[in-house]
């Protein structure tokens, strides 16, 4: 499934914070250098801006599948459950700071 142009900028955004955060956590845990997370860092966001389809990004998680130890996104609809679940824990959080705000 190609994703619309429109959609592609939000989904990569999701997308890498989402991955940037396991990367992080995942460097803390092991010993690395900095420069090993801040390479790995920049190849893995370049990869997620090249992705135009589910099928990409699904090859973009088998290529990362150590930052998802117990969860289920190697499948295409693992995949795509992944990417709506990031969509919907974006919005949710956009209604919460909505209600903050809210007289």
């Amino acid at each position: 499934m190609n994703i619309n142009n429109e959609n592609k900028q939000a989904i990569h955004e999701v997308m890498i914070a989402d991955m940037q955060k396991r990367l992080f956590k995942q460097h803390n845990e092991i010993i690395a250098t900095d420069e090993d997370y801040d390479n790995t860092l920049s190849v893995m966001v370049n990869e997620i801006l090249h992705t135009s389809s589910i099928s990409d990004i699904n090859d973009v998680l088998c290529d990362y599948d150590d930052l998802f130890p117990s969860e289920q996104v190697f499948t295409l609809d693992g995949t795509m459950n992944y990417v709506l679940q990031l969509l919907c824990n974006k919005i949710i959080a956009h209604e919460n700071d909505l209600r903050k705000y809210s007289i």
